[in-house]
């Protein structure tokens, strides 16, 4: 096995895993407004970074078509005045289905052409190689849907 097969099997598990949490989301904490960052927020987040980071560079970078600006954010803005997002409308679970197989097919094109021997992730605000944004990127997948 190819070692950027081992990389897109692990995408692909971490995928499955949010997925399931996705579907197994009950609809009452869905939206739930007295959490900090509401479950769908928090799906579309690591949905955002892992469509994002699996891109050669930011340049490379076409967000989702549903994206609403800012969104990819949980808390506040990283830059002052450091606004709170507001993340207004839900977005349903079949749309975040939906980009998830966005995401998904984008992991298995995007990984079969990674320089995995780059000494920078492509992106300036994270100062690391190409090989290890990926596994940083599977363990945040796997953070936020855990």
């Amino acid at each position: 096995m190819q070692f950027k097969d081992v990389i897109t099997s692990q995408y692909f598990a971490a995928l499955e895993m949010l997925r399931r949490a996705i579907v197994a989301c009950p609809d009452e904490l869905w939206d739930e407004p007295y959490q900090a960052n509401r479950f769908w927020h928090v799906a579309y987040h690591a949905l955002f970074y892992t469509h994002l980071y699996v891109q050669p560079s930011e340049a490379d970078f076409t967000p989702w078509t549903r994206h609403r600006p800012n969104l990819n954010f949980m808390g506040t803005l990283p830059w002052p005045p450091h606004d709170a997002v507001e993340p207004g409308a839900p977005y349903t679970r079949e749309e975040l289905l939906d980009y998830l197989a966005v995401v998904r097919a984008e992991v298995r094109k995007q990984t079969a052409n990674l320089d995995l021997s780059r000494d920078d992730s492509g992106f300036y605000w994270l100062p690391m190689g190409k090989l290890e944004l990926q596994i940083y990127t599977i363990r945040h997948v796997q953070q936020h849907a855990g």
